[in-house]
């Protein structure tokens, strides 16, 4: 049984961690190291287009998979309804069977009204539980998901608003049932609320005789007033709540080429685990926040970093994108993430395709990571979507 607790515990240490940065063990020497949460996969792109971008999205030309990354996108999407289904194998040179599905949609009311939601699965892969003398028992599959409803509001011809709410499950120790020992067995999965709140300004112009756009965003993701548990409430997780500001410039180049840039500024807002140093030892302990509640937390996310100013500029992470659209038709996109090395370690550069036909849209996207040994290199995204505004029409062509 030992030897199974320890399988278990080294699972979930290297799932629930790496999901969210590369490296835990990239401790800081300076500071109080990785700011991590629960739920981690909440974090991750879900679309080709935003992993294409370095992982920028708050403030880019909105489309089907708004919802992640900003929301009040919808209400200035073109067409009237869209939904789009994304797939990306998961940390696969570690794992072969963690893998991430999103399904996405929305659709316009009227021309102020968008409603939007999404569903994301989070599959762990499969785990095998043996007993003392390496006896196969039973097996386990650990998943979670998270599903969301989102309403978007035109306030005026450049700004929108908008509210998303989510239901959230982490069932991280599906099918362990007895076999792993009394205390683990007792764990269940962890469910909580959350709310999405966002803003986009969107303003087209003419600039020599070309027409461009200036785009700002912001998304506060995941404000709950009640962290996550996976044992009755007796020890609680701060889930990723997260604060994301953008911006972006689109121009076009001449009547069939377009290009934009957008960059964004990532923030947790979840406290930063204390230290203490013993025999010139540096420990941490994410448990010295537990008597802090989830909004207590946000505020002092701001202000609670041992180093200061310095070290809270460390805490938020960096994505720079570029697209390329040639006749509205074929896409070219390139893009570059920073996250300082005492606070994860992750950079990597991502590229990505995608091709728009009349009702169908097909994108991918690939990682190259920068830092040595990293799992996030060579993960792979695609995206299929779906245009029902312009499956319509084409049937009305047609009679």
């Amino acid at each position: 049984m030992i030897r199974t607790t320890i399988i278990v515990l080294l699972f979930l240490l290297s799932t629930v961690k790496i999901a969210h940065s590369q490296n835990d063990s990239a401790a800081s020497t300076t500071g109080a190291g990785v700011v991590s949460s629960a739920v981690p996969f909440l974090s991750i792109a879900p679309d080709s287009r935003g992993g294409a971008m370095g992982d920028a999205g708050a403030a880019t030309l909105p489309d089907v998979n708004s919802q992640h990354w900003n929301p009040a996108k919808y209400a200035f999407v073109e067409s009237t309804t869209g939904i789009a289904l994304s797939y990306t194998p998961w940390l696969k040179d570690l794992v072969g069977d963690m893998n991430l599905a999103y399904l996405v949609g929305y659709h316009k009311i009227d021309k102020l009204q968008t409603f939007s939601g999404s569903l994301r699965y989070f599959d762990l892969g499969s785990m095998q539980f043996y007993d003392n003398q390496g006896n196969e028992m039973n097996s386990s599959n650990p998943n979670e998901f998270a599903v969301d409803m989102g309403y978007a509001l035109k306030l005026s011809d450049n700004w929108s608003g908008s509210v998303a709410l989510r239901y959230i499950l982490s069932d991280i120790f599906s099918g362990s049932g007895g076999s792993i020992g009394s205390t683990i067995s007792d764990l269940k999965a962890g469910q909580t609320f959350a709310a999405d709140v966002s803003f986009f300004y969107n303003k087209t112009f003419i600039k020599s005789r070309k027409e461009s756009n200036i785009a700002y965003g912001v998304n506060i993701s995941n404000i709950t007033g009640a962290k996550i548990s996976y044992d009755g409430g007796r020890t609680k997780d701060f889930i990723p709540t997260n604060i994301k500001i953008g911006a972006a410039y689109t121009t076009e180049i001449d009547k069939y080429n377009k290009v934009s840039f957008a960059v964004d500024l990532n923030k947790l807002l979840v406290p930063t685990p204390s230290y203490n140093t013993i025999d010139g030892v540096r420990y941490y302990d994410n448990e010295s926040n537990a008597d802090i509640g989830p909004i207590a937390g946000i505020f002092s996310s701001f202000s609670d970093a041992p180093n200061g100013l310095s070290e809270e500029i460390q805490e938020v992470t960096l994505s720079v994108g570029a697209e390329y659209w040639y006749s509205k038709q074929f896409a070219l996109r390139t893009g570059y993430f920073h996250e300082a090395k005492d606070k994860g370690d992750r950079k990597f550069l991502t590229f990505g395709a995608g091709l728009k036909m009349n009702v169908f849209s097909i994108d991918f996207s690939y990682i190259v990571s920068l830092t040595r040994n990293s799992p996030l290199d060579n993960t792979l995204r695609f995206t299929l979507g779906y245009d029902l505004e312009s499956f319509r029409n084409q049937g009305r062509k047609r009679r």
